[in-house]
């Protein structure tokens, strides 16, 4: 076991001989003294001490004060004070209000062993502490998505560098600040912003989700698509100390994910509503009509007339760019609140909501029949579509929306039987 290494640095000679030689007696390693801050440096520089002694009222140019900042700063030493019992305490009541801190002049034995072990006992536990929140805030800074941390009061404390990057803030500004000052949220499905989430999770005691449309508002104005989730932390004794807010820029996924619902609701090349967005909404329209007597609408379902020979004359190339321009008519003819979807091939289904009677869904359909009927230009030919339409109205108790378009169907496939460009209602 190695003697542990102390520098004395005190201007009274006769003390510091006395203080060495206890230091010596208990087993410490005293190379040398010192009366004077700046060789007190340059010895600390030189041998690298486990512990310095200095006089609180050291005088010279370098005063025991500075000293004290400098081996704290620099070289990361534990420092004991020497000092007088009350006029130096008063003095330098701040600097002495540790526990620890100091030893009274003249120094017993017992009194200056039991000061050194706590001294150096603190600096160890320090250290373990220091080395630990640095590990800890390596792995924050290492992650791949943002944190920050805040106290028990919902103020930020810390934050990652992909926080800084995606708030605008960097972690100097925002530190102390309430963590919705930075982290701006809107609930986008409420439109509402949001409050500050550490708090809320402090006060609940549990993990808090982000809503699914959340969006981070940055500090030039950009607004982020984020998602993932606020904790509390919790002591070693299970006390909240403060919240974790984890998130990431979801932009890419919410992307994807409206991808993948174009390509499950609606039709790839006229960029209509499929059948499934179709019999969605249109089911939606029957449970509403059952929540209001006078809630009346219709399905038309619409069939070209003569689409097979179009193909087969310009080829199926034409035939798709056929079938977008007949798409962008319909929906022409349509109000906004109201739906056309393909179904596939040259078959049309179109939902009418919120009609007074049978007369607005013939009018639209006789208008249908005179917008298709305008002439279109197919690689330098001109051609006049037509189309039969069947109409199923909601006077009868539909429950499922296949009911409706069976109905149209007959009622289309009635119309066709007595020659193009006609309508038929189903009864």
């Amino acid at each position: 076991m190695f003697a542990q290494k102390i520098l004395v640095v005190e201007d009274e000679k006769v003390l510091s001989s006395d203080i060495r030689n206890s230091l010596q007696n208990l087993g410490y390693s005293v190379s040398e003294t010192t009366d004077s801050g700046e060789n007190a440096i340059k010895t600390i520089a030189e041998t690298n001490p486990h512990l310095v002694l200095i006089d609180i009222c050291l005088a010279g140019e370098i005063n025991g004060i500075h000293v004290v900042d400098i081996i704290q700063n620099h070289f990361h030493i534990p420092v004991l004070y020497l000092t007088e019992y009350s006029e130096d305490i008063r003095l330098h009541k701040k600097r002495l209000s540790e526990p620890f801190s100091y030893v009274l002049k003249p120094c017993a034995e017992r009194d200056l062993k039991f000061a050194i072990e706590m001294a150096l006992y603190k600096h160890k536990i320090t250290q373990k502490v220091q080395a630990e929140k640095q590990r800890l805030a390596s792995i924050i800074h290492s992650m791949g998505c943002a944190v920050v941390v805040t106290s028990a009061s919902g103020c930020i404390q810390m934050m990652n560098p992909i926080a800084e990057t995606l708030t605008g803030w960097k972690q100097n500004e925002a530190y102390g600040k309430d963590l919705a000052d930075v982290v701006s949220l809107v609930d986008k499905d409420l439109d509402e912003v949001m409050e500050n989430l550490a708090t809320q999770a402090i006060k609940t005691g549990r993990v808090l989700n982000l809503p699914d449309n959340c969006t981070l508002i940055s500090k030039d104005g950009k607004k982020i698509p984020i998602g993932d989730c606020v904790a509390p932390i919790r002591d070693a004794d299970g006390s909240i100390s403060g919240a974790v807010l984890v998130f990431q820029d979801i932009t890419q996924r919410k992307q994807t994910e409206a991808e993948l619902l174009r390509h499950a609701c609606y039709d790839t090349l006229t960029g209509l509503p499929n059948r499934v967005l179709f019999l969605d909404r249109l089911r939606q329209t029957i449970e509403r009509s059952k929540r209001r007597n006078d809630y009346r609408y219709a399905v038309l379902f619409l069939d070209l007339d003569g689409f097979k020979g179009i193909n087969d004359r310009f080829g199926h190339g034409i035939g798709d760019d056929f079938l977008v321009a007949i798409a962008r008519r319909l929906e022409l003819s349509l109000r906004s609140g109201d739906t056309v979807a393909r179904f596939g091939g040259d078959e049309f289904a179109l939902l009418l909501e919120d009609i007074k009677d049978v007369t607005d869904a013939t009018n639209v359909a006789k208008r249908i029949q005179e917008t298709l009927g305008l002439p279109l230009n197919l690689n330098g030919h001109q051609v006049f579509p037509t189309a039969s339409i069947g109409i199923a109205l909601s006077g009868r108790d539909y429950e499922e929306p296949q009911n409706l378009l069976r109905d149209a169907d007959i009622a289309m496939y009635r119309a066709k039987r007595q020659g193009k460009a006609r309508y038929g209602i189903f009864s």
